[in-house]
């Protein structure tokens, strides 16, 4: 078991586990804090989830444990559901190009122009030098401490150099979780004769041609996919957990598209009844219904499980108690502003290694940890939501670690960007993209690109005009 005091002359060596925009910001904050970094990446290049590819697994449903798997998820059409202004970091504007044709410069652009934004990110600041490429990590586990050393981790990896064994002060987990889907449970599917798929392998909607599609889920891709097909599908219905019972109306927009609430049951002939008691008769079903934590690498003796989509046990959603700091996490909280997050959380795990910062002891971070279970189960969240953060509790949690690090809070522009933003993808889901009411924000947030950027004149080209 490590310290909860590291010796603050320490400089420690760290592995980080994935090179998307996680891995690259912790990457970024550790060298800043002092220490020294490997970045194992099983991919070829950065990005992560925003690196997109037309391939899809074998296994449409990817039930399959021996499947060759995709790391992406994403579909050609996806654009951000959150301005760029409020995603990107904190001192590294998301600020659009001028237009050359190369680049997106929409407030809400596509996946493309995510990836360039990292990119510019891993070039500004020199991360790709600490990057294995093609480099899977196929075992991460704590080893006995010597003497006063605070715990070592011994790393596995697999290349096309061959296996390495290589021993780590710390470990930061930063591999992402859009990767191994959750289904829908649907009484009768097993009869059903059609085809089903989850979206972490659609790309586009031409298979889809003429049929009648059944959607599962109501959030980001559930919404873009159900208006993706659409153009192409004979007819599409949208099947909401959140809708009450007797919900059946058709969206805006749109002839051949409605919104029911759960499925019933799937039968035998095809059909499928809704909780409204519509039966549609349909050729595939998409499961939109998200993912599951997932690490297989990961052999921490049973300090660190994933029991029904929690994480834990861990402190502030960073550091298991019995592991800390030699172990954390970054990026496991949900329907939140990521790139800040990340940073912030990178921010804080790079201090506390140095022992610029400390953590409480063992005892004081298991029991706030169960505390913060216990006021989830009071109020009857369910343990899968345990990593959801709605409401103000993101920007509570950004400020709690800005804090920790003694660094500026999130901006308030920032968090009224979000907020705006949400309202819209709700009110108006077909057009919330492209039709916003909120220029005082973007002119605040311009204000302060153009304050940062007077330290850097070489990203001036950066600020749209």
């Amino acid at each position: 078991m490590a310290p909860s005091h590291p010796d603050p002359t320490i400089s420690r060596h760290v592995a980080v586990i994935g090179a998307g925009a996680a891995g690259l910001v912790a990457a970024r904050e550790l060298r800043r804090e002092g220490h020294s970094v490997v970045v194992l990446e099983r991919g070829s290049q950065i990005g992560g989830v925003w690196g997109y590819t037309s391939q899809v697994e074998p296994d449409p449903l990817s039930l399959d444990p021996s499947r060759p798997v995709v790391h992406s998820s994403l579909y050609r059409s996806l654009r951000t559901n959150i301005p760029r202004e409020c995603m990107g970091f904190t001192d590294f504007p998301f600020a659009a190009r001028p237009h050359d044709g190369s680049r997106d410069p929409r407030r809400h652009p596509a996946h493309t122009e995510v990836l360039a934004y990292l990119r510019d990110f891993a070039k500004e600041f020199d991360i790709e030098e600490m990057i294995r490429f093609e480099t899977e990590v196929v075992k991460a586990e704590p080893v006995e401490a010597e003497e006063d050393d605070g715990g070592k981790w011994r790393v596995k990896s697999r290349s096309s150099d061959g296996v390495a064994d290589e021993i780590y002060d710390a470990v930061m987990v930063c591999n992402g979780h859009y990767t191994e889907p959750r289904h829908a449970l649907i009484a009768g599917i097993d009869s059903w004769p059609g085809k089903q798929i989850h979206s972490h392998n659609y790309r586009v909607p031409d298979q889809f041609k003429n049929q009648v599609v059944i959607v599962i889920g109501s959030s980001a891709s559930g919404v873009d996919i159900s208006r993706d097909i659409a153009k192409v599908a004979k007819e599409v219905h949208v099947s909401s957990r959140s809708t009450s019972p007797e919900t059946y109306e058709k969206l805006p927009g749109y002839d051949n598209l409605w919104l029911h609430p759960t499925i019933e049951i799937a039968r035998e002939d095809g059909s499928v009844v809704f909780e409204n008691g519509k039966t549609v008769y349909a050729d595939t079903i998409m499961h939109c219904t998200g993912y599951k934590y997932y690490f297989p690498f990961l052999d921490t003796k049973g300090e660190v499980t994933v029991d029904d989509n929690r994480v834990g046990p861990l402190y502030k959603h960073v550091f298991p108690p019995a592991l800390a700091p030699g172990l954390s996490f970054i990026g496991l909280p949900w329907q939140i502003t990521p790139f800040p997050m990340f940073e912030l959380q990178s921010k804080w795990v790079a201090a506390v290694l140095s022992g610029r910062v400390s953590l409480p002891s063992q005892d004081e971070m298991m029991e706030d940890t169960k505390t913060f279970y216990n006021k989830l189960e009071s109020s009857g969240i369910p343990k899968r939501y345990t990593h959801l953060m709605p409401d103000d509790s993101q920007f509570e949690y950004d400020n709690w670690l800005a804090d920790q690090c003694d660094y500026p809070r999130i901006e308030k522009w920032r968090e009224q960007m979000f907020y705006i933003g949400f309202k819209r993808i709700y009110a108006q889901s077909a057009t919330y993209r492209d039709n916003w009411d909120d220029d005082h924000l973007i002119a605040e947030a311009y204000d302060d690109f153009v304050k940062f950027m007077s330290s850097y004149p070489e990203l001036l080209p950066m600020l749209k005009t």
